[in-house]
């Protein structure tokens, strides 16, 4: 984080300074919400939650460095009183950004699938200092977070913006401004929540219309949703995809044994060969979102096209992929899941056996905030799981998993339908043989990555596939 000094802060921030002996102390390391990633320098965010309060830790973050905490009352301890730490935060980031250092640039990502991955990936591509936002730190709290970790020598702040709600994403977008914004797909992710995906069109929209004249759009060519947004922004634009009209294409697709795709990457300026280290086809579109954004920091094709083949996956559970010393291959997809990443999931499930001799297992829960549709979207991953001919089909869990299993059952393949997780590891530890690839894949609620993690403990890998 810039330097900054607690009284500049408290001016920042609308606060007042409580128990401080020294106001011009600093403030040089980003800002924690948890008192154990405490280090000497940060700011200590005492934020309120279901189970617990910071303003408990308070003490022991500043015991351990934090040269603040961010609180809504006194606690003892040097701090910035505020009415409302997360509204603070929007204003510090404000401030970090387009005061304290202004030069860097913002990318702004969304969409219903794929925000977490493209961000690896542009992360990975550009030039220069870059800050991303870690794991999934895309709302109110992470976004305000990411922007301390920049510093004066920041380049270009990749940032994810999440909605559940019309007005979500324009309000990050008044915290960080976008030079460019990306829009990966418009799905049914949160659909319960929104209503439909016209209105998740519209929130998602909401990221280009940010940006002013002179910025730039990154629009998927390949959805309907996502094109039309065109009209939307004050922006320039260009378009991915594997439409014939997109500006940034990918031609001669192929998938490897162990589910990578490589392509021939195709710009108005030339083409180049890209093999992803990502599993599953839809890193395609990933990757293309990546390289719009690369070429507009002025990389060439040869470029772009070797930073997408070395760009590693960084965030947990997305696709992650471990092979077994005995052959097993884990695939844990286990972060979050809707029938948009489901169809993705299983396709790369089946690629990565397709033609090999080995067994495809597909281990699924429930999808979260489907709506009144939610039965309807089970029943057709079932369907659709059991249509793609893998070898064992595993639902685990409620009624959800349950239908699930009718819907594999309509079309006369058979899936197992098991209460929980312990049950779901008893039957893997007796029916897997070397070589099978298991794909676990749920809502982040299920927690289904434990089962991922307890199966890979059962035998301990011999490296990452």
């Amino acid at each position: 984080m810039h330097p900054t000094s607690l009284t500049t802060l408290a001016d920042v921030v609308g606060g007042r300074l409580a128990d401080v002996l020294d106001p011009e102390a600093q403030v040089t390391q980003p800002a924690v919400f948890d008192s154990r990633e405490v280090v000497p320098g940060s700011l200590f965010l005492a934020l309120r939650g279901e189970h617990t309060d910071g303003h408990a830790y308070a003490e022991a973050a500043v015991n351990k460095g934090a040269a603040v905490a961010l609180v809504t009352k006194p606690v003892g301890v040097p701090a910035i009183v505020v009415d409302d730490v997360l509204a603070a935060m929007g204003r510090l980031g404000r401030f970090l950004l387009h005061d304290a250092f202004g030069t860097a640039r913002v990318v702004a990502i969304t969409g219903s699938a794929g925000k977490t991955s493209t961000k690896d990936l542009i992360a990975q591509v550009l030039p220069g200092d870059v800050v991303a936002t870690p794991q999934s730190f895309n709302n109110e709290i992470g976004l305000p977070l990411t922007i301390t970790m920049a510093t004066a020598g920041t380049d270009y702040l990749v940032l994810e913006m999440g909605a559940r709600h019309i007005g979500d994403i324009r309000d990050l977008t008044r915290i960080a401004e976008p030079d460019i914004s990306v829009i990966t797909n418009v799905g049914t992710a949160h659909v319960g929540e929104f209503g439909g995906r016209e209105n998740i069109a519209q929130a998602k929209g909401e990221i280009v219309e940010a940006l002013q004249p002179g910025g730039l759009a990154v629009l998927n060519a390949d959805d309907d949703f996502v094109r039309d947004m065109g009209h939307r922004t004050r922006g320039r634009i260009v378009t991915y995809g594997l439409d014939e009209q997109a500006a940034i294409r990918a031609v001669d697709i192929t998938i490897d044994g162990h589910g990578c795709p490589s392509y021939t990457l195709t710009t108005p300026e030339g083409s180049a060969r890209v093999r992803l280290q990502f599993v599953g086809e839809v890193q395609v579109h990933n990757s293309l979102a990546a390289a719009a954004v690369a070429r507009e920091a002025g990389l060439d094709v040869e470029q772009i096209a070797a930073g997408l083949s070395e760009a590693l996956p960084r965030s947990r559970w997305r696709m992650e992929t471990t092979t077994r010393a005995d052959g097993v291959t884990i695939v844990n997809d286990a972060y979050n899941a809707n029938p948009h990443s489901m169809r993705h999931s299983l396709n790369a499930l089946a690629s990565m056996t397709r033609g090999h001799d080995q067994r495809s297992v597909a281990v699924l829960g429930r999808m979260n905030e489907l709506g009144q549709d939610e039965r309807t979207a089970h029943e057709e991953i079932g369907r659709y799981a059991a249509e793609l001919g893998l070898d064992q089909i595993i639902l685990v869990g409620g009624e959800e998993a349950g239908w699930m299993q009718q819907g594999a059952s309509s079309t006369g393949a058979t899936a197992v339908h098991l209460p929980d997780q312990d049950a779901a590891l008893h039957l893997l530890r007796t029916t897997l043989q070397p070589g099978d690839v298991v794909l676990i894949k749920a809502s982040r609620g299920v927690q289904l990555q434990q089962l991922a993690q307890a199966l890979l403990q059962l035998n301990p890998s011999s490296g990452d596939a």
